[in-house]
């Protein structure tokens, strides 16, 4: 299924600001902003760590089928969509991120 069509599976993120992905000693190694771009990967992010409690090798799986069409393109090209990248590497072994929310006030 197209990326777009499974996105609409996906829980709203209009509550959100922001999610931090954190290193297993708590410093944060990436942020996800609720804004036009990032948005998609914001809703998958969220998804996942409401669904797996963080980004393990399982949650980058589905990850990443979540990505369809997307993370064939960032398999070919890596570096082009960073928030994919990061979830071939713990797919491939890399080390699971704790999520931390940031809620809109």
């Amino acid at each position: 299924m197209p990326f777009a069509e499974n996105l609409k599976k996906l829980p709203g993120i209009s509550h959100l600001a922001a999610i931090n992905l954190l290193a297993a000693d708590g410093n944060v190694v990436a942020s996800i902003e609720n804004k036009p771009g990032s948005q998609g990967s914001l809703a998958v992010y969220n998804h996942l760590a409401q669904t797996y409690g963080s980004i393990n090798h399982e949650a980058a799986r589905k990850g990443l089928e979540i990505f369809a069409e997307h993370t064939d393109d960032a398999r070919s090209y890596p570096g082009k969509h960073p928030n994919i990248d990061r979830l071939i590497a713990v797919e491939q072994g890399g080390p699971a991120l704790r999520v931390k929310h940031l809620f809109e006030v």
